[in-house]
This record gives C-alpha cells, sequence and structure tokens, in this order.
C-alpha cells in the first residue's frame, strides 16, 4: 500500500510516495519516491510495481540456493509471479475479488477431489459450493468431500492456517467430517496401490512427522516453491492418515505458498499420471521430477487462472 509523507530538509518541506515491501525473514524494505501531490497515479503505481518485482528478485537470488531445477532464471520468473499476484489482488474489487476466489475454490475443489476419484463434475461443485444443492444420484461422501474442501480452501486464502502438526491433525478432521474416517493419525498401516513405497507404520507417523517438520524449520536457504514441492513429497511418502493424505498433501502445498505471499496451484486431473510418476520417482530418491512437476503447475495455475482472469478486466 502506497502512502504519502512529507520530510523537512534543510528548511523545506518535500513530499514523498512511500511504499513497504516484505522481503523474506520477516525483513521489510522501503521504496520512496518525490512527488509533487498526493496522487497514486497510473505511472506512479507502475514505477512502485516494478520498483517491487525488482526487490523481490533481488532478495530471493541472495537468499535461495539455485540448482538444476531452480535456477536463477526460473526463481525471477516465480518472484515476478508473486509481484504480479500482489498486484492483481490489489487491483480488483471486493466483488471481483471474491469472485476470483469462489472461481479459484471450485477449480481447486473439483479437481483435488477428482484426482481422488470424485466423481462430481466442475458444474456438480460450483452447485453444491454456491447454490446448497445436493445432486441427485451422487453419493453423499462426494458431497461432504466437496463441502468440506469448501471450508478449508477458504481458510488457507485467509491464512489461517500453518504448517504445524495441530493444524495439519485440524485440517485433516475439516476435510473428512461426516465421511467415516477415522481422525488423527493411522492405527493400521495403508498402503498405496500402484507404488513400491512402504508408508510410515502406525507407531513411526507422530516420529517421523515430527521430523519432517523439524526439517521444514531448518531448510532456510531453499526457495519456498521448491521446501513446498519437497515437503508435498515427503508428507506423501509417510502416508499419516487412515485415509485422505493426497488431499491433505495438496492443501498443504497452498497453505505453504499462499503464506509466503506466492499464488495457489491446482494440479488438474488431467495430470495425474503424470503427477503420480513424480511421487514414485520421489519416493524412488529422483526428487527433480516432483520439483519440476510442481514449479511447472504453479506457474501454469498462474499464467491460466490468475492472468487470463485480469485480462478480461482490462
Amino acid at each position: 500500500m502506497v502512502h504519502f509523507s512529507r520530510k523537512r530538509i534543510s528548511g523545506r518541506e518535500y513530499l514523498y510516495a512511500v511504499q513497504s515491501v516484505r522481503l523474506s525473514g520477516g525483513r521489510v524494505a522501503k521504496i520512496t519516491k518525490r512527488v509533487d501531490r498526493p496522487v497514486l497515479t497510473p505511472g506512479l503505481r507502475r514505477y512502485f510495481d516494478s520498483r517491487e518485482r525488482g526487490l523481490l528478485e533481488k532478495d530471493a537470488m541472495g537468499r535461495y540456493k539455485t540448482d538444476s531445477v531452480f535456477t536463477e532464471q526460473q526463481i525471477a520468473n516465480v518472484e515476478a509471479t508473486r509481484s504480479d499476484y500482489k498486484k492483481i489482488l490489489r487491483k480488483l474489487t471486493k466483488a471481483q475479488k471474491k469472485d476470483l476466489l469462489d472461481r479459484f475454490t471450485a477449480n481447486f475443489t473439483y479437481e483435488s477431489n477428482a484426482l481422488e476419484g470424485n466423481s462430481l463434475t466442475l458444474k456438480d461443485v460450483a452447485m453444491v459450493l454456491f447454490e446448497d444443492k445436493v445432486i441427485e444420484g451422487k453419493d453423499l461422501r462426494e458431497i461432504y468431500d466437496t463441502t468440506n474442501s469448501r471450508a478449508v480452501v477458504d481458510l488457507i486464502l485467509a491464512r489461517k492456517f500453518r504448517v504445524t502438526e495441530k493444524d495439519i491433525i485440524r485440517m485433516h478432521k475439516m476435510l473428512v467430517k461426516d465421511m467415516g474416517i477415522a481422525t488423527g493419525y493411522k492405527r493400521i498401516p495403508n498402503y498405496l496401490m500402484g507404488r513400491r513405497v512402504k508408508t510410515a507404520p502406525p507407531e513411526q507417523v507422530k516420529k517421523e512427522m515430527g521430523g519432517l517438520l523439524d526439517w521444514l524449520g531448518k531448510a532456510e536457504d531453499m526457495h519456498p516453491l521448491k521446501k513446498a514441492a519437497l515437503f508435498h513429497g515427503k508428507f506423501e511418502r509417510i502416508h499419516p492418515f487412515d485415509d485422505g493424505n493426497g488431499r491433505v498433501g495438496r492443501f498443504l502445498l497452498n497453505v505453504m505458498l499462499v503464506n509466503a505471499g506466492y499464488a495457489p496451484v491446482i494440479i488438474r486431473k488431467s495430470q495425474r499420471v503424470a503427477y503420480l510418476n513424480a511421487l514414485e520417482d520421489f519416493d524412488g530418491g529422483y526428487t527433480a521430477n516432483l520439483e519440476r512437476f510442481i514449479l511447472e503447475k504453479y506457474k501454469g495455475t498462474f499464467r491460466s487462472f490468475f492472468q487470463v482472469y485480469i485480462k478480461y478486466l482490462q
């Protein structure tokens, strides 16, 4: 948010436009520009947007390690989307922002649940979420799957979740409400169809989840999108719950992105085979495919969902 302040220098008073930019590690940088009048003109807005993007890119380059997937150019591209996402939300009216986030909620809910076999169409999901309708002939569990997901997405977009053991268990409980699924960590072993990996045995889940959260807290030199991708793979390998692990994992992916100021991501049903293959490669110790998959889906979601939306409002 740009504000205006006056400073007296050598007996003369000057007017400045000022904007604060939140950088990594909780640091804040200020952008200032001397102006003649306290009006945020389009030209002044473009100046601050350009400077903000530059600061975010420079901050990321100095803070995060690069590698074959998260190269300097890829990190610069992702940081540009972070700045643009903030700009898009700022441009929207309250009604437009609600419409955009409602559209995202419907699409994310449909795609995430469809990956797990939910048969509701996107139109069905929209009717359940926004018209409170029960779709005739559909399993009531699929309806609960959808309404529960809406409640969690709303909290994610409002930044009401943190990646803590308490919030992960709370999220799972919300997602499986009224679906006849046991809540809390699993009490009997589970197996993943089509994947060779052995999930954590019930007696090891709490310890492994603690180790995962410890790892997350220490991975400070890793770009947030890379960190989110690796966390997702590690979480899915643990598979801490009796059921609903895929959904919880994808929701947590967006908790990490949204809390860090990035746009959320959608993994589509049409990408299921590539997604499962990337997870299987991760289980085998080859992490780059999952990192690359999440990176590309993030950029694709931003381009085809958020950028397209603002394009048609201009």
